[in-house]
């Protein structure tokens, strides 16, 4: 088990949300908010079961934890998810101006530091890789499984 209030403390519950997602039939993508140290959203993708293609786990994050908050930004928020961000999402947390964003395995094909501008608010901290190994096995095992 990692330290409470750790950046790996928190990946390994987004974690557990990606591995919910896979349960499901979506793409194992986990994400937590926490403002504080207190956990303000828990979601996962939820791209198939609601016939919904923005209903990533950051989209649902955010606006989970805006309706906690009773506000839209995101200033003393931290979200941990696990797989880096795509343009979309990157967009809507750059309007939640969140503070910070970790997540764990790097997306080489959509994630948003492809792009050359910087997509999130120019305050927002990021920290990249943490926990990735574990993220990214649970991305391949999914694709795998779906290939067989």
């Amino acid at each position: 088990m990692y330290p409470l209030f750790s950046d790996e403390y928190y990946m390994q519950l987004a974690l557990y949300e990606a591995e919910a997602a896979a349960e499901a039939g979506e793409i194992p993508v986990g994400a937590v908010v926490v403002c504080q140290r207190k956990i303000i959203a828990k979601t996962r993708n939820q791209t198939e079961q609601l016939t919904d293609v923005t209903a990533h786990a950051e989209i649902l994050a955010i606006t989970a934890a805006a309706s906690y908050l009773g506000g839209k930004y995101l200033r003393d928020c931290t979200l941990y998810v696990t797989l880096e961000p795509c343009v979309m999402c990157a967009g809507a947390l750059y309007w939640s101006q969140i503070g910070k964003v970790v997540y764990g395995a790097s997306d080489e094909k959509r994630g948003f530091s492809l792009v050359k501008q910087p997509l999130l608010h120019p305050k927002t901290l990021v920290r990249r890789g943490v926990l990735e190994e574990e993220n990214t096995q649970l991305l391949k095992n999914f694709f795998l499984k779906l290939r067989t």
